[in-house]
C-alpha cells in the first residue's frame, strides 16, 4: 500500500529554500548523506553494546554510481528507520533524529560522536536530484519501507520487499543544463575526491567501485582490460586524534605536504588536544618557507574546520588571529556552533576561546624553539618575523606581553641577532635606555655621525632594518620598564652636567646666529641647535616629535604627505661652527649659502636627496679648485 502525504512543514516555499538557498556548493550533498549514514551506524553500534538482540556487523558505507540509470546510491548497515521514523525524520523539515536519539540516551551522549544536529542534511540531495528514494529496514524489525519524494509538496511511504540491512538512499540526478553537469557526480574520480575532501575521517569504511587495470595475458600485451573492485576510499582515523608519540615524523610530514600542497617538510608541527567544557583537537604547521601566495591579501587565510572528522570549512579566519596568517592546520571540534548548513560559524565565545588557545600554543612552540634551537628560530624569524612585529604593532600593542620576548633584532656590538631581554641583561652600568637606529645596513649605521657618542659610552645599539621595526618599538614604548630611544631623535641625555651647562652657555651666546640659520632654513627644518650627540662630525640631521626621518621615508613610499620635524644639529666643538660664527660676524648675506650647503651635507648623511643637488655639486668642485 502506497501512502501519499503532504510535508508537515506546510509551504512549498520553505522546502524550496531548503533545497536551493541554504548550501553554497552542490557537492555538499554527499557529505551530508554520508554523515547521516555514519550517524545511523553509530546508533546501531551504541545500542548493540547494551542490547544482545542487535548483532554487531562489519559496518560500512557504500557509494555506488549507475551511469545507465543516472542514479547515485548511498547505503549503510546502520540502525535503519521504521515507517514512523521515516515520516518523522524525513517528512518533517528540520526534524533532527540524531538530536532526539542523543536526548533519549541521556548522559551516555557525552561519549557519543554522532554528527547530525539539524536534520536538514537529507534535503541537500534535492540540489542534484529531482527524485530521491529512501529504502530502510529498522534493526530487529520484520518490515522494510520506502520513502519517495520529488522534493516539492509531498512524499510517499510504502512497504517494500527490498531486503536491505540499514538504509539505502537512491538519487535520480537532475538533467544536465548549460550551467550544471550533474553527470559529474557519477564519475568515480569525482566521487573519490568528494569523499576524501569532506568525509575522509568518518570512522567507518566508505567504499565505492573503482576501475582496476588487469595485467595483460602473455602474448596479448596490446589488449587492455579492466574490472571494477570495491575500494575503501577514506582514511577513517584522523592523524590529529592519535597520540603524538604514535605518529612518525615521516607520516606527519607527508600529511602536511599532501594536505597543504607544499613540497618541503614543515619547519615544525604542533599537536593540540583539549578536553573539558570545550573539547577539540588541532594540528598546526609552520611551513619551512612562505608558500607562494602567503602575502596575497586576497587569499582567504585561516585554519581548516572539522566537526567529528567531517570537513566543514577550508579557511576559517575566526580560529586564528590575522598576524599568524602563515600557520597552516586544522581544528576538529564537536562543540562549535554551526549554522543550519554546517558551512559557517556563528559568533560564539567558544570560537574565541579556541582561537585564543591556538594562539598561545603557537607562541609557546616558538618560545621553545627560540630557547632550544636558536638557528632554527632565526630561520623562522627571517621569513615570518615581520608577522610577529605586526602582531605587536596592531591593536596599540595589546599583545606586547605575549610577543615581546619572541622578537630578535640585530645588535651592532655583538654583530648578531639578539632578544630584547639579552640586550637589557648586557646594558652598561648607568645606561638608561635601549638605543636603536633605523637604517638598512650595519655599515650605514656604524658610519652615522650620531653613533660616535654611543660607541664612546660603550652602549649597544639595535639596527632596525625592517620598515615596521620603528613603528613596533614606538607602540611598545619600553621593554621591562626600559624605554626605547632612537639615536637620531630627541635628546639622548648622555652628557654630564658640566657638558650640558657648556652647551647651554654656547647656545645663549650664539642665539642670534642660530636664529639666523633657522630663518634661512625655515622651509626645510623646524629648528637649528647646537648638538649634544656629535663628536667628530660637523653636522647631522635629527628629528623631534613622534615621526622620525626614517618613518617619513616609509610613509612617503606609501604616498603619504606626513613629514618629520627635522632639526639641523651643529657640533659646537667643530671648526665649521667657528667658521659660521666668523661669516655671521663679517658677511651675514653669505650665511644662507653656507647654511644650505650644511643642510645638503646632513641630508646626504641621512640617505636623502640634497635640497639643491646642482648647487651642492658646484660647491664641492669649488673646494677642489681652492
Amino acid at each position: 500500500m502506497v501512502e501519499t502525504k503532504e510535508f508537515k512543514t506546510e509551504t512549498k516555499k520553505l522546502l524550496d529554500m531548503m533545497i536551493h538557498s541554504i548550501y553554497t556548493h552542490k557537492e555538499i550533498f554527499l557529505r551530508e548523506l554520508i554523515s547521516n549514514a555514519s550517524d545511523a551506524i553509530d546508533k546501531r553500534k551504541f545500542l548493540s553494546l547494551t542490547d544482545e538482540s542487535i548483532p554487531q556487523v562489519d559496518y560500512e558505507i557504500l557509494v555506488e554510481a549507475d551511469k545507465a540509470s543516472r542514479t547515485l546510491t548511498i547505503s549503510d548497515n546502520g540502525i535503519g528507520m521504521s515507517k514512523e521514523e521515516l515520516e518523522e525524520n524525513l517528512g518533517t523539515i528540520a526534524k533532527s533524529g540524531s538530536k532526539e536519539f542523543l536526548e533519549k540516551i541521556g548522559d551516555a551522549a557525552n561519549t557519543s560522536d554522532i554528527i547530525g544536529q539539524f536534520g536538514v542534511g537529507f534535503y541537500s540531495a534535492f540540489m542534484v536530484a529531482n527524485k530521491v528514494e529512501v529504502i530502510s529496514h529498522k534493526v530487529n524489525s520484520d518490515s522494510t519501507y520506502e520513502f519517495s519524494s520529488d522534493g516539492l509538496d509531498s512524499y510517499t511511504i510504502s512497504s517494500t520487499d527490498d531486503l536491505i540491512d540499514g538504509t539505502k538512499i537512491v538519487l535520480y540526478l537532475r538533467d544536465n543544463t548549460e550551467d550544471e553537469n550533474y553527470d559529474d557526480f557519477l564519475d568515480e574520480y569525482t566521487i573519490k575526491d568528494l569523499i576524501r575532501k569532506y568525509s575522509d575521517y568518518i570512522r567507518y569504511p566508505i567504499k565505492t567501485w573503482v576501475t582496476k587495470y588487469d595485467k595483460p595475458e602473455e602474448g596479448k600485451e596490446d589488449k587492455e582490460s579492466t574490472h571494477l573492485e570495491l575500494e575503501t576510499v577514506n582514511s577513517m582515523i584522523p592523524l590529529w586524534k592519535k597520540n603524538r608519540k604514535d605518529v612518525k615524523d615521516d607520516e606527519l610530514n607527508n600529511f602536511y605536504k599532501q594536505k597543504f600542497l607544499d613540497y618541503q617538510d614543515p619547519l615544525t608541527s604542533i599537536f593540540v588536544s583539549v578536553e573539558g567544557l570545550l573539547t577539540y583537537n588541532a594540528l598546526l604547521f609552520i611551513p619551512r618557507k612562505p608558500l607562494f601566495n602567503i602575502y596575497n591579501d586576497k587569499d582567504e587565510r585561516g585554519l581548516q574546520l572539522y566537526t567529528k572528522g567531517v570537513f566543514i570549512l577550508d579557511k576559517c579566519k575566526d580560529l586564528i588571529p590575522d598576524y599568524l596568517y602563515f600557520v597552516k592546520g586544522l581544528v576538529d571540534s564537536a562543540d562549535l556552533p554551526l549554522n543550519i548548513s554546517r558551512e559557517l560559524l556563528q559568533e560564539d565565545r567558544q570560537i574565541k576561546k579556541i582561537a585564543s588557545n591556538v594562539e598561545k600554543k603557537v607562541l609557546a612552540e616558538l618560545a621553545k624553539m627560540l630557547k632550544n634551537d636558536r638557528d632554527k628560530y632565526l630561520e623562522f624569524f627571517k621569513d615570518y618575523g615581520r608577522a610577529l612585529k605586526y602582531g605587536l604593532y596592531e591593536n596599540y600593542g595589546a599583545r606586547k606581553e605575549s610577543l615581546q620576548d619572541l622578537i630578535v633584532l640585530y645588535s651592532l656590538n655583538e654583530d648578531k641577532y639578539i632578544t630584547l631581554k639579552e640586550y637589557k641583561d648586557k646594558m652598561v652600568e648607568g645606561q638608561k635606555n635601549i638605543y636603536y637606529v633605523a637604517l638598512k645596513t650595519k655599515e650605514q649605521a656604524l658610519a652615522l655621525p650620531q653613533m660616535a657618542l654611543i660607541k664612546q659610552k660603550g652602549y649597544d645599539c639595535l639596527l632596525l632594518a625592517d620598515d615596521v621595526d620603528e613603528f613596533m618599538l614606538q607602540v611598545m614604548k619600553d621593554y621591562d620598564k626600559v624605554e626605547f630611544k632612537s639615536i637620531t631623535q630627541g635628546d639622548l641625555d648622555l652628557l654630564t652636567e658640566e657638558e650640558n651647562k657648556n652647551i647651554a652657555n654656547q647656545t645663549e651666546e650664539n642665539k642670534d646666529l642660530l636664529q639666523a640659520l633657522k630663518d634661512d632654513l625655515k622651509d626645510d627644518v623646524a629648528d637649528v641647535v647646537l648638538s649634544k650627540r656629535l663628536v667628530d662630525n660637523a653636522v647631522c640631521l635629527t628629528s623631534k616629535g613622534a615621526l622620525s626621518i626614517e618613518m617619513e621615508k616609509v610613509l612617503k613610499a606609501q604616498d603619504s604627505q606626513a613629514k618629520a620635524e627635522k632639526v639641523l644639529e651643529i657640533n659646537p666643538n667643530h671648526k665649521v661652527f667657528a667658521k659660521l660664527k666668523e661669516i655671521y660676524a663679517t658677511d651675514k648675506e653669505k650665511l644662507k649659502e653656507y647654511a644650505l650647503f650644511l643642510l645638503d651635507n646632513a641630508l646626504i648623511i641621512e640617505g636623502l636627496e640634497p635640497k639643491d643637488p646642482i648647487n651642492f655639486s658646484n660647491k664641492v668642485i669649488e673646494l677642489f679648485l681652492k
